[in-house]
């Protein structure tokens, strides 16, 4: 069990149903990076991830609370965050 001082350093969030850690600040796409899981799959079937980190390539999309196809470099992880990715 962590103590005080890194439980407030850190969050809980799950990707893809397992819990994961990740420093207070992050964004959703380092901690589906964090997770090791692809953010999302083709057309064609391959594995995506984050390419530009600003939105533009939208290859970071995921389902962030439920909200599909949102731009996971865009959003800080919060504690208790449901990410579902790849």
């Amino acid at each position: 069990m962590p103590n005080d001082a890194t439980s407030n350093l850190t969050i809980t969030l799950r990707v893809n149903g397992q819990a994961i850690r990740v420093p207070v600040g992050s964004s959703v796409a380092a901690a589906i990076l964090h997770a090791g899981r692809p953010f999302r799959i083709s057309v064609s079937g391959e594995p995506r991830a984050a390419l530009c980190g600003m939105g533009i390539c939208e290859e970071c999309r995921a389902t962030i609370d439920g909200v599909q196809n949102a731009r996971s470099c865009q959003r800080t992880a919060t504690e208790g965050m449901e990410i579902l990715a790849g």
